[in-house]
């Protein structure tokens, strides 16, 4: 995982902690869990808006 091991990320968990403090942990949390959904759905293509919509020939 990118070369990083277990000294490295609990050193990386701890500037996080001391930065946000320990209260913004599960709304950072679910922010980056957001952008990396929107960033999947992105590169998938699953938020590809239609630039010349069908139009409803039934109205």
């Amino acid at each position: 995982m990118f070369g990083f091991g277990v000294p490295e990320l609990l050193i990386v968990g701890t500037i996080v902690m001391l930065i946000f403090g320990v209260g913004r942990l599960p709304e950072l949390g679910a922010s980056v869990g957001e952008a990396i959904g929107g960033f999947r759905k992105a590169v998938d293509g699953k938020d590809h808006v239609a630039l010349n919509p069908q139009k409803d020939l039934n109205a």
